[in-house]
């Protein structure tokens, strides 16, 4: 049975919610704040999340990209009485998969989850990535190259996997930045240097063919020719 998490500390919404999706045959279990929320998002064991914005303790923003940056990409459907256009822009990339603003439609709110259950399915991420000798090991947490395990940070281990994903492709700064950090990128911050800069010297470590490679004046790209 498909289970979902309801994270939402207005009692009366959240009653809604776990009504309309257990009408529909979800198993739903729910938290009632941002703190006790987190750590059942980060678990593991849920097919997907409604997620709202304003939550006491830990805010809806921070517990998507806790769960983006250690890995968990599972369907998440946020929902917030913030309607400007700036807010569900923030909610998005922090890693929410679709925004829905207050009041809402019980009916309409189950329909999007359908939507984001059934994209998930179709298409799954692959949890085993490989360029050349380098892979990646997304169930196991693990990073190998040429059959030596390279232990990463979290955050290394983040920023790896996107540059994998989008193998011989020219990454902006920007495009990094936002992807793993998942706010605005500033342009006077020497963040992404110093991450790609210990990245690079565990996975192009002396002796190996240099994969990480520096697009001067564009950006960074793994595995891109000369």
């Amino acid at each position: 049975m498909t289970r979902i998490l309801v994270i939402e500390d207005d009692e009366t919404t959240a009653r809604e919610i776990v009504a309309e999706l257990s009408k529909r045959g979800f198993d739903v279990e729910s938290a009632s704040d941002g703190r006790s929320g987190l750590v059942r998002a980060v678990s593991g064991e849920f097919d997907a999340i409604t997620l709202d914005r304003m939550l006491p303790n830990v805010d809806g923003l921070t517990i998507v990209s806790v769960m983006r940056k250690a890995g968990i990409d599972i369907p998440v459907l946020m929902i917030s009485a913030l309607t400007e256009v700036d807010e569900r822009v923030r909610g998005l990339r922090a890693g929410g998969d679709d925004y829905l603003t207050k009041p809402f439609a019980s009916e309409e709110m189950a329909a999007r989850l359908e939507v984001l259950l059934r994209r998930a399915r179709v298409q799954p991420r692959e949890t085993a990535l490989r360029v050349q000798d380098l892979e990646l090991d997304l169930v196991k947490r693990e990073v190998r190259r040429g059959g030596r395990e390279i232990s990463l940070m979290p955050t290394e281990f983040k920023l790896l996997e996107f540059l994998m994903r989008n193998s011989g492709e020219v990454l902006t700064r920007t495009m990094i930045f936002e992807a793993i950090w998942g706010y605005h990128f500033d342009p006077g911050t020497n963040l992404i240097d110093v991450h790609l800069s210990r990245l690079r010297r565990k996975v192009d470590a002396p002796g190996l063919e240099p994969l990480i490679r520096t697009i001067r004046g564009s950006g960074y790209a793994l595995n891109a020719p000369p």
